[in-house]
């Protein structure tokens, strides 16, 4: 089975554009497989007219799945417990088709995100102080140096997305 690798522009933001995308190589006969790291893994399938939307939901039972696929959405693959895409023939009334819907969904996963993001922020900041006094041994000083390297990795992971469903949010408040 043949298999393509495409890169993703990250759900917080340009999930608009990773759904059109899919929905172009869906249509070139390339259906999305699973998620990969930084990306989605398609496989070689027949030409489909189809539209793809993400939701996001922890642990969802087989009741969340038969909810949308009593509204036309089959699910297509999730990255781990909590992301899910789904697709649907093209013209099939959207997941989110309301503002409240959507808001709710965008502020949801910022307050995740926010949820990591502060403390790695902090975490970051209180580090790269730390490691700036010259008067600690060097092993010590080293130390909050890598553990500062770790936190703006947390930081960069949670704290991107954080911003981009901050924006998200704002352009549907603006209309």
């Amino acid at each position: 089975m043949k298999k393509k690798y495409i890169m993703s522009q990250g759900l917080a933001l340009g999930e608009e554009k990773d759904m059109e995308k899919l929905k172009s190589y869906a249509a070139q006969g390339w259906m999305l497989d699973a998620f990969a790291p930084f990306g989605f893994w398609l496989k070689k399938s027949r030409k489909q007219n189809l539209i793809f939307a993400v939701d996001y939901c922890h642990n969802p039972d087989e009741e969340y799945f038969a909810y949308f696929e009593a509204a036309g959405w089959t699910p297509v693959c999730s990255a781990g417990s909590h992301i899910h895409i789904f697709s649907a023939p093209a013209g099939t009334e959207p997941i989110y088709s309301d503002y409240e819907s959507t808001f709710n969904k965008y502020a949801g996963e910022k307050k995740k995100c926010g949820r990591i993001a502060l403390p790695a922020l902090i975490a970051t900041m209180f580090l790269s102080f730390l490691s700036q006094i010259n008067s600690m041994p060097f092993l010590l000083t080293e130390m909050f140096i890598y553990t500062g390297f770790a936190a703006i990795i947390i930081l960069i992971f949670s704290g991107m997305p954080y911003l981009g469903y901050t924006y998200k949010l704002k352009k549907l408040k603006e209309g």
